[in-house]
C-alpha cells in the first residue's frame, strides 16, 4: 500500500513538471516591440441618446505598443483610428458621424494617441498618461491599461493583450452637436464611453 501511494506520488510530480516550465506571462515576459492584431481587437464606444445607450465602433485601426518591464518608463503606445471608417450599423447615422457635426472625417481623418509615460498601477495595470487628438484638439488623459498575458496562437505566433476603458467628455475636443427635446435636455449625451481591446502580435526581428 505503501509503494502504491509512493508511485502515485511520483506520477503526480512528474505529471506537474510540464506546468512548472510553462513561460511566465507576466509584464517581463512582455519585453518588447508589438503590432496589433486586427482581425482579433476592438475599438468601441458608446453615448447616451434620449432614454437608451448608442454603441459604435471603428473598424480601421493601428496600435503599436513597446514595453521595457525593466524601466516600465521606457515603454510606449501609439494608437490612431481612421474616423472615416466609425460605424453604429445605421448608415445615415454613420454618415451623419462623418460629417462636421462630430468627427468630420474630410478635414480630420485621425484620431491619435501618443504616451508620454507608463507608470505600474498593481499586478499587471498601467496608468498610460499621453496626448489624445480628435478634431484638431488635443489633450492630455491617463488610460487605464491593464496587460491580459501572453499565449501562443496555434500556428505558434506569439500574442499579448491589453484593454482600456476610459470616459470622455465630447465637448472638450469640440464635438458639440446637439439638440433639444420639447420637455428639456438634449438628443445626446456629453459623455463618451471608450472601450479599446488589443491582441498584438510580438514584431518580428530581422
Amino acid at each position: 500500500m505503501k509503494n502504491t501511494r509512493t508511485a502515485l506520488l511520483l506520477a503526480a510530480v512528474v505529471a506537474a513538471l510540464p506546468l512548472a516550465a510553462e513561460p511566465a506571462v507576466g509584464p517581463a515576459a512582455a519585453t518588447g516591440s508589438w503590432t496589433v492584431d486586427k482581425a482579433h481587437s476592438e475599438v468601441g464606444f458608446q453615448v447616451r441618446h434620449l432614454m437608451a445607450k448608442v454603441r459604435g465602433g471603428f473598424g480601421d485601426f493601428d496600435a503599436a505598443v513597446k514595453i521595457d518591464a525593466s524601466r516600465p518608463e521606457a515603454s510606449s503606445v501609439s494608437f490612431v483610428a481612421r474616423t472615416a471608417s466609425v460605424n453604429t450599423n445605421e448608415p445615415k447615422r454613420d454618415e451623419h458621424l462623418r460629417s462636421a457635426d462630430f468627427f468630420d472625417a474630410a478635414k480630420f481623418p485621425e484620431i491619435r494617441f501618443v504616451s508620454k509615460s507608463v507608470k505600474p498601477a498593481g499586478e499587471n495595470r498601467f496608468e498610460v498618461t499621453g496626448d489624445l487628438t480628435l478634431r484638431g484638439v488635443t489633450k492630455q488623459v491617463t488610460l487605464p491599461v491593464t496587460f491580459l498575458g501572453i499565449q501562443k496562437d496555434p500556428w505558434g505566433n506569439e500574442k499579448a493583450g491589453f484593454e482600456t476603458a476610459v470616459t470622455l467628455n465630447r465637448k472638450d475636443f469640440g464635438v458639440n452637436w446637439n439638440k433639444t427635446l420639447d420637455q428639456g435636455g438634449y438628443i445626446l449625451g456629453d459623455d463618451v464611453s471608450v472601450t479599446i481591446a488589443l491582441e498584438t502580435a510580438r514584431a518580428k526581428t530581422n
